[in-house]
């Protein structure tokens, strides 16, 4: 099995202030480590572009994550920004990702068609958008789950990737 090693950003105005607690960061804490993965890096930040482009840059430059997970940020709101700030910082595009987690949160509601979410890689880190809904992140999250440990192998130009097609 491949050891996964995660970020998570929380954007979140009022979690970032203090004023409610984060609960999609440890939603999704503990959805990777019943996986057998590791979270190595986690913050709350608000929703400010800069903030969280500076973040995720410097996670995936310095901390030598394979998967940055973000919740929050991704829908209609003029601060909801977390899209845009991964759009500034990746290298290319992995549209697949964010199109499964919609078609499947489609299946559940309507308002799935207002995620914004995207996903990405820069470097070797793969960086997924999720909702900020401790619900919506995990089932999102578990939408991509079969396919993570793969993608990272072909990140990491790991000779097991061609076994696993």
């Amino acid at each position: 099995m491949t050891l996964l090693r995660f970020g998570i950003l929380t954007a979140s105005d009022r979690s970032a202030r203090g004023e409610r607690p984060d609960v999609s960061g440890p939603a999704l804490v503990e959805a990777i480590e019943s996986q057998g993965w590791q979270v190595t890096r986690q913050m709350v930040l608000p929703d400010d572009l800069r903030e969280l482009r500076q973040a995720l840059s410097e996670w995936a430059d310095e901390s030598a994550l394979d998967v940055i997970l973000t919740t929050g940020g991704t829908g209609f709101s003029p601060r909801d920004v977390t899209p845009e700030a991964t759009l500034s910082v990746i290298e290319r595009q992995a549209p697949g990702l964010a199109e499964a987690m919609r078609a499947d949160s489609l299946a559940k509601t309507p308002h799935a068609m207002l995620s914004r979410a995207v996903a990405g890689i820069r470097g070797r880190t793969l960086i997924i958008n999720l909702p900020g809904s401790p619900k919506g992140a995990v089932e999102n999250l578990k939408v991509v789950l079969p396919v993570l440990a793969h993608a990272i192998e072909l990140l990491r130009e790991d000779p097991q990737a061609e076994a696993h097609h």
